[in-house]
């Protein structure tokens, strides 16, 4: 499980566990996956995807594998692409794209071993709707979408299901992180309107890994029912 320290990786890595897998929680803040893996009787280990040396070591600590949830990513900025900034831009390639390559294939060849493999990436609806200022944003998931998709035909024949999930708008630390901190601001993007939780895209992908060995949920999208798109939603 990456970006396993908080939000939607945090509950994912809680509604595993529940369900009976021994959950190797991984992400850069150690300190709090230890506490989460002390609370769900998993495993914390330090790792940056971005990184191919901590990818490396993440994978070489983890013998067997079952299941893979790709979820570290996220956004910085709202800029047009005409002021966007290189910067922010390499942040989300790599976070988003770059860092599901690495970890995707390390793991590719213990899920096959297992015999029963599940490879779920979060992507969002931003995978599938462009908007004005979030030009680096939707594009990484576009990329990061296309290349799970692409997993699908590449490893027919496998032992191994692939599913996509696409969240809307969910209330964690997601927009904090996007304004470099600006809570105020961030708690903006939710007001009039009951966004989804982490725990609601958790149970999702608890759903997924769950189903019979035959059963590929190849994309779930899901939204508050007060959002339409990545950007037109109802406010009270």
């Amino acid at each position: 499980m990456t970006g396993a320290s908080a939000g939607i990786g945090e509950a994912t890595a809680r509604r595993l566990a529940a369900e009976g897998f021994h959950v190797v929680l991984g992400a850069r803040r150690l300190d709090l996956l230890h506490v989460i893996a002390k609370e769900i009787d998993g495993t914390a280990i330090e790792l940056d995807v971005t990184d191919e040396a901590s990818v490396a070591a993440f994978a070489d600590r983890v013998p067997n594998a079952n299941v893979l949830v790709n979820n570290a990513g996220g956004a910085r900025g709202l800029s047009t692409v005409a002021e966007g900034d290189p910067a922010e831009w390499r942040w989300m390639w790599e976070a988003n794209v770059l860092g599901t390559l690495l970890v995707t294939k390390a793991f590719v060849p213990k899920l096959i071993a297992s015999g029963d493999g599940h490879i779920v990436s979060v992507t969002s609806v931003a995978a599938r709707d462009a908007y004005d200022n979030g030009s680096g944003y939707t594009s990484a998931k576009h990329a990061q979408s296309a290349l799970h998709r692409t997993l699908r035909g590449e490893l027919l024949g496998q032992p191994v299901r692939i599913t996509e999930v696409l969240p809307g708008m969910v209330e964690t630390d997601f927009s904090t992180n996007r304004f470099d901190g600006d809570t105020e601001r961030a708690a903006k993007v939710y007001q009039g309107l009951t966004p989804l939780t982490a725990d609601d895209v958790a149970d999702v992908i608890a759903f997924a890994v769950t189903r019979p060995p035959h059963v590929n949920l190849d994309e779930i999208v899901l939204k508050p029912r007060a959002q339409a798109s990545a950007t037109r939603v109802h406010r009270e």
